[in-house]
């Protein structure tokens, strides 16, 4: 299975989550964190997702699936115990040409999840061939290396970005990225020097 790995902007995703076990509910947790708007289906939602039903943008439906759930949605995930469940979600969800993850098969669906490490705006997904402890062992081991120094940086290099592109200033935005992402970019990070070179971009 080839993969083609995107960046989504999740403010603008409608998610339909179908489950409500551990599979289900990290992934419904994981989709409010990056943003989206949630609608979990689930028989029997677990306890994280009643509690996260607290938050305005997931709305918990405790039932079986319906079609009709599929309604306004931007991707879906397939997530219960229940292959043929999942099944017929992936089938309903692939006859509006929306995008789908099946949990237990993603071979069935049209896109796979990643591991994934948060750093502030650094966002690292790591897949590892569908061995999802693999891609999280790796994930791990990249997360130890790209800690808060990172974070700090990259918020420190979008501030820059922003600043000089609007004020209409690209040529010196290629400059700063240039200079400030180059081979010794880790490096600077890593001494604690990253700081004082961005401020000499004002």
């Amino acid at each position: 299975m080839s993969l083609y790995p995107v960046m989504l902007h999740g403010e603008g995703i409608v998610a339909v989550v179908v489950g409500g076990g551990a599979v289900a509910t990290r992934k419904a947790l994981g989709l409010l964190e990056a943003g989206a708007t949630v609608r979990v289906v689930a028989l029997r939602p677990s306890d994280a997702l009643r509690a996260a039903a607290a938050d305005p943008r997931l709305r918990l439906e405790a039932r079986a699936f319906a079609p009709d759930d599929l309604d306004g949605a931007t991707l879906v995930v397939a997530a219960t115990d229940d292959a043929a469940v999942n099944g017929e979600v992936a089938r309903r969800a692939g006859e509006r040409g929306l995008l789908v993850n099946v949990a237990d098969r993603p071979d069935a669906g049209t896109f796979s999840t990643a591991a994934v490490h948060r750093a502030g705006r650094l966002v690292v997904a790591v897949g590892a061939g569908g061995v999802p402890t693999a891609a999280a062992r790796v994930r791990d081991l990249i997360a130890a290396r790209l800690d808060a120094r990172y974070a700090d940086a990259i918020e420190r290099l979008a501030a820059v970005r922003t600043r000089l592109l609007g004020g209409g200033d690209a040529d010196a935005w290629r400059r700063a990225a240039a200079e400030l992402t180059g081979p010794d970019f880790a490096a600077a990070v890593e001494s604690g020097t990253f700081a004082e070179r961005v401020r000499q971009w004002g």
